[in-house]
């Protein structure tokens, strides 16, 4: 328990944090990576360089200090982050790691305004939100091990199969290499591949959904090759060009908490942008082998129909149920090229398909989200009928 001297400490600095937050979050993996380069094998690089992960951290130390002293109210940020704190093998040691470079950035940014006082009260808080982290990542580890065809960290997978999706889309079918079965998950969970890449000193992690309902005896998750910026995507260029059947790689348990909840009976929409298909793909398939009553709307926007992946087995799932519709909406388009709509979605034509009532689950780019979340907002449909996900270190959506 945190004094009152602490938390009021804690509290004051916070408007220093918003200022200087992502100068400090950016001065701390520099240090962190300088002082324990080993760590490397954990964190995403490409966040590093793109200033995402600096950034996603900074709003977790802020609403941290907003919260310090009640830190339950933080709790959905926190299992959300140690979903993927888990996924990586983030553990207890790690945290002491974090402690001292972080105290040290603020200090560093801060200058003389970090007084021995302010340090000291970070540094209490720090252990208490540290010991909040360890507590619930402990707890997934122990529910990620025990369950049927479970376990902790990383396990060896063979691939079984790769399919070529669209021009830039491709599926890779995973199975143990062990022969035992696969643990359960629920749709829109993903999980997490560490590869080995020759000629790299450290290993890469890349989150990837996994794109098949539940229930089969192996998890697939349908990469997209990212080539739009440079550098371009190590991982998925690697997966794309060299990893093929029979291949081996590690991964990680299922973790996440964006997931369809079976319990609702209200109607659904899955709105998916480019590859924010795959987690939305599990949860409409899910749907369809429990012969949902619900009424469902599946939604596929894409740049063009080269880069459109699983359109084809959307249409199989509708044509199974007489409750599900699906529409798609191209960026470009030519003259055989059927499609629902054409541009952007806008708020014209999602009122056309989906009522207020709807439950709405949306993934995709980060300007995909923020256009579609905000039509939804607009529309009248509920804060909490509105469930998005999209790729990267999870930033707040301008609200």
């Amino acid at each position: 328990m945190l004094s009152e001297k602490t938390v009021e400490i804690v509290k004051s600095t916070v408007p220093v944090l918003v200022e200087y937050g992502t100068t400090i979050t950016s001065t701390f993996y520099k240090r962190m990576f300088k002082n324990h380069p080993e760590l490397l094998n954990y964190f995403n690089q490409a966040n590093q360089r793109k200033g995402s992960q600096p950034t996603a951290l900074a709003n977790t130390v802020i609403a941290a200090g907003k919260h310090i002293d009640n830190l339950a109210a933080i709790i959905p940020v926190v299992k959300q982050i140690a979903h993927k704190h888990r996924a990586l093998g983030i553990r207890p040691e790690h945290y002491p790691i974090v402690g001292e470079n972080l105290l040290a950035a603020i200090k560093e940014v801060l200058g003389d305004a970090a007084t021995d006082e302010i340090i000291a009260a970070w540094g209490e808080a720090y252990g208490e939100i540290a010991n909040a982290f360890i507590g619930v990542e402990a707890e997934m580890y122990r529910e990620a091990s025990k369950q049927v065809g479970g376990w902790a960290d990383f396990k060896a997978f063979t691939v079984i199969n790769k399919v070529q999706e669209s021009d830039i889309i491709t599926s890779f079918y995973l199975k143990p290499s062990d022969g035992k079965s696969i643990p359960n998950f629920l749709p829109g969970q993903y999980i997490t591949v560490r590869l080995r890449i020759p000629g790299e000193t450290y290993k890469h992690n890349r989150h990837y959904s996994i794109s098949n309902a539940p229930g089969k005896d192996y998890f697939r998750i349908s990469v997209k090759r990212e080539n739009e910026h440079e550098p371009a995507g190590i991982v998925s260029n690697y997966l794309h060009d060299h990893v093929h059947i029979g291949n081996v790689i590690d991964i990680s348990a299922p973790a996440g908490d964006f997931v369809l909840n079976f319990e609702e009976e209200e109607p659904v929409a899955f709105i998916s942008g480019g590859v924010g298909i795959t987690p939305l793909f599990s949860m409409f398939e899910s749907l369809v082998q429990k012969e949902s009553n619900r009424d469902i709307t599946f939604i596929q926007a894409a740049k063009n129909k080269n880069v459109l992946a699983l359109n084809d087995s959307i249409k199989e799932l509708v044509n199974q149920v007489g409750n599900a519709k699906a529409y798609t909406v191209l960026e470009e388009v030519d003259e055989n090229t059927p499609c629902d709509h054409i541009g952007y979605i806008n708020q014209a034509f999602l009122e056309n398909i989906i009522s207020r009532d709807t439950i709405c689950y949306v993934c995709g780019p980060v300007p995909f989200m923020k256009a579609v979340v905000g039509i939804l907002r607009n529309m009248g449909i509920s804060e909490e009928n509105i469930r998005f996900e999209f790729f990267g270190p999870k930033m707040e959506l301008a609200q």
